[in-house]
């Protein structure tokens, strides 16, 4: 439940993670608060939580290098929040493994908006890693304990590697991953091929998924970025 759902916020304002807390405690949330960088990756290691607000620009540890250390050792989700403005400073960002981006100056209504849509996402029915999942009204069918994939009612063949970068995917709909990064939740740190065979992998996943490859309704490109998946 919502309710049950645990946010850390981070930010070097005392206005902002007043204003932050105070909007998402009123949606149900529990909240805890940080103001530098170092503070919120030892919260993180030491507790639990559901979703990361973090600004970007931060003494002692920046945005940056918060995000990019978490993202070493999990997939929590992650909105940044910065006064940058520019689209390849957005990149950058979602590049180090955040999942959305809110600049300053921002509607928090707007942000509790995002972050119950990323939470919905993440967290579906609370349960991400089931073990039979279906979407678009069972237009694709997946069985990740007996590694089956079913298209429109037809069986699909896929080999044992796209099948686990598929589930890497689809198991955390709407989150953009890098290459680096799905190699590391598909395969661990033992895969010995180039992060450049994912293109491979997803290209073939496509052609056997997609309605049409050329209209990726499942697997999407984030240019610059990575790959997300968009089914519902």
């Amino acid at each position: 439940m919502k309710e049950e759902k645990r946010i850390l916020v981070v930010d070097d304002e005392d206005k902002i993670l007043e204003v932050v807390e105070a909007y998402l405690i009123k949606e149900g949330f529990m909240v805890t608060t940080a103001k530098d960088g170092e503070t919120a990756f030892n919260l993180f290691k030491n507790d639990k939580f559901h979703l990361i607000i973090l600004d970007l620009m931060m003494p002692y540890l920046s945005g940056e290098e918060v995000c990019s250390k978490i993202r070493a050792i999990s997939d929590i989700p992650i909105i940044m929040l910065t006064a940058k403005i520019e689209e390849d400073d957005k990149i950058e960002g979602l590049a180090l493994g955040a999942d959305d981006y809110v600049t300053k100056p921002f509607s928090v209504r707007e942000l509790v908006g995002r972050v119950n849509a990323l939470l919905r996402r993440t967290y579906r029915d609370d349960n991400p890693m089931a073990d039979y999942l279906t979407f678009n009204e069972g237009d694709l069918e997946v069985d990740i304990k007996k590694m089956k994939v079913r298209k429109k009612g037809e069986n699909v063949s896929l080999t044992p590697k796209e099948f686990k970068v598929l589930v890497a995917l689809l198991t955390s709909p709407g989150i953009v991953f890098t290459r680096e990064q799905l190699v590391m939740k598909a395969f661990g740190i033992e895969y010995e091929g180039f992060d450049r065979n994912i293109d491979t992998y997803i290209k073939n996943i496509r052609r056997k998924i997609e309605d049409n490859p050329k209209v990726n309704k499942y697997i999407s490109t984030v240019y610059g970025v990575g790959y997300k998946f968009g089914g519902e």
